[in-house]
Formats: C-alpha cells, sequence, structure tokens
C-alpha cells in the first residue's frame, strides 16, 4: 500500500487512460524508469557540477556557481 493525495490520483489515472494501461502498469513503468535512469541522471548532474566548479579559479566563488543553477531550474 502507498498514499497518494487524491489530486495526484485522479492525474495519475487520467494518465493511466490516455495511454491505455492501468494504474499498476504505468506506475511500474514509472519507477522502472526512474530507477534506471535517475543514478544516471544524478552522476551526470554531479559531473555538470564539478566541470563548472574546476572552471573557476582557484577561490572561485562557489556559493553563485550554485545559486545560479539552482535559479536556472
Amino acid at each position: 500500500m502507498i498514499s497518494i493525495p487524491d489530486e495526484l490520483l485522479e492525474q495519475l489515472d487520467a494518465r493511466a487512460r490516455a495511454n491505455r494501461e492501468t494504474r499498476s502498469g504505468l506506475l511500474r513503468r514509472l519507477v522502472k524508469r526512474e530507477l534506471e535512469t535517475g543514478a544516471v541522471g544524478r552522476r551526470q548532474e554531479v559531473e555538470r557540477l564539478l566541470d563548472l566548479l574546476a572552471a573557476e579559479p582557484l577561490g572561485g566563488n562557489a556559493a553563485q556557481i550554485i545559486r545560479e543553477d539552482r535559479d536556472s531550474r
């Protein structure tokens, strides 16, 4: 059992209907995709941030880089 707010559950059901699949099938597919790609995406994000930091001169403004990254989302 999992808890899902009613509004999110309605969105989930609508997406499942649009895809002609069951709620459980949609959830399985989404969880599988997240587990398969989530770690890769996180690694790529860390590498991207490390590249940004490496491009800054020693003593660069790490706080500014982090702020810009956060604001870009």
